[in-house]
C-alpha cells in the first residue's frame, strides 16, 4: 500500500505525453516571443503601436493555444506568454492605442 503512494521518478509535472505536438509548440513559441516583445516595448511611450499590436496578436494566439493545448508544459508557457502579451497590450492601449495618431 505504501508503494502505491510514491510518485514515479520518471514523470515530472511538465513532462510531455511522448507525442509530438508541432502546432501547439509553434503557438507556444509565437506567444512567448510576442509576449516578450510586447512587455519590453511597453516600457517605451513612443512604441505604443508595436506594443499594442504585438500584445493583441500574442493574446489571441495564446488564447487559441490554450484552447488546443495538450500538456501542462504547453499550458504553463502559454500562460506566461499571455500575461506578458496582455500587459503590453493594456499599456500600449493606454499610451495611444492600436491606431493612435495614424488614423484620426
Amino acid at each position: 500500500m505504501a508503494q502505491a503512494m510514491r510518485p514515479d521518478p520518471g514523470h515530472s509535472l511538465f513532462a510531455t505525453d511522448g507525442k509530438p505536438h508541432p502546432i501547439q509548440d509553434t503557438l507556444v513559441g509565437v506567444t512567448l516571443v510576442l509576449g516578450i516583445i510586447a512587455f519590453v516595448t511597453a516600457q517605451f511611450y513612443n512604441l505604443h503601436l508595436l506594443t499594442s499590436w504585438t500584445g493583441l496578436i500574442g493574446t489571441l494566439t495564446g488564447a487559441y493555444g490554450q484552447f488546443i493545448s495538450v500538456t501542462t508544459r504547453e499550458r504553463f508557457l502559454l500562460v506566461l506568454g499571455l500575461g506578458a502579451s496582455a500587459f503590453g497590450f493594456y499599456l500600449g492601449m493606454a499610451h495611444g492605442g492600436l491606431f493612435g495618431g495614424v488614423i484620426s
